[in-house]
């Protein structure tokens, strides 16, 4: 799924290009994945102007000049196209909205699994999840004290915890594989067996992930908003790969059908 350096881009690139442009002509191709009337979605979309792109956890919030919200959580595999008309849409494209630049915005979604919100930007709340999150992971105000006294709240596996949105928003499956060998830990271990030592060393991982992975996925992307650059990760589906800092074979299991990997040397457990 799109995770904070994939959306981080997206966000970037959709700020240079779609603000002050209008929605001269919408199409919501796949309405399962909208969640509100075609007609309320086409009826308020149209004409209006996009302001300032935002990412609160995994979701993408589009501001309009309206004073509504275009909501996304792209879930696993929904990705945005900022195209010219005549490119080919792919067959899992859910809504298409020309604008007033000639191109169109795309949302493709293989599994129309993502949802999709239109809201007043004051009932941001009502938005499923959103309201339910815990800070972002990049807030400033979540220093690694405020991590520290968040995590004492929780129990179970680190890995299920970290990636857990009531406890911090943004990190999921690929970069918490990443931000657990960085840091050393075993996914499986219980949090409560860990030392404080070792969950500041969590948070601190995670932002040394993080700002080595942002630029990365910026370079890779680029304006091709529609990419998941992976291939980079050390750890993350490289069953079998030698570990880049010891060598053995990097272990890969999949509990619950979610792919963990892993050195079981360099992360004991």
């Amino acid at each position: 799924m799109p995770e904070i350096p994939d959306l981080e881009n997206i966000r970037a690139v959709f700020n240079r290009r779609l603000s002050g442009l209008t929605i001269e002509q919408v199409e919501l191709l796949q309405p399962i994945v909208v969640r509100v009337a075609r007609e309320e979605f086409e009826g308020r979309l149209l004409g209006a102007r996009f302001g300032q792109v935002r990412r609160l956890g995994k979701f993408l919030l589009f501001a309009l000049e309206t004073g509504d919200v275009l909501v996304v959580n792209a879930m696993l595999v929904g990705r945005f196209q900022h195209v010219e008309p005549g490119k080919k849409r792919h067959a899992r494209t859910c809504f298409a909205l020309t604008l007033s630049d000639g191109r169109e915005l795309r949302y493709v979604d293989q599994r129309f699994m993502g949802k999709v919100y239109l809201v007043d930007a004051e009932a941001l709340g009502t938005v499923p999840q959103l309201g339910e999150m815990g800070p972002d992971v990049l807030d400033p105000a979540l220093t690694e004290d405020a991590f520290l006294e968040r995590l004492r709240r929780y129990r179970g596996q680190v890995k299920n915890v970290l990636v857990n949105a009531k406890f911090i928003a943004g990190i999921g499956n690929a970069y918490m594989d990443e931000v657990l060998f960085v840091a050393g830990v075993h996914p499986f271990t219980k949090v409560s067996t860990l030392s404080e030592e070792r969950r500041r060393g969590l948070y601190r991982a995670i932002h040394e992930v993080l700002d080595w992975a942002i630029p990365i996925v910026a370079e890779q992307m680029g304006d091709n908003t529609d990419k998941k650059p992976r291939d980079f990760l050390r750890v993350h589906r490289k069953g079998g790969e030698p570990c880049p800092s010891c060598g053995h074979p990097i272990s890969e299991v999949s509990p619950r059908q979610r792919v963990t990997s892993f050195c079981r040397h360099c992360q004991p457990g």
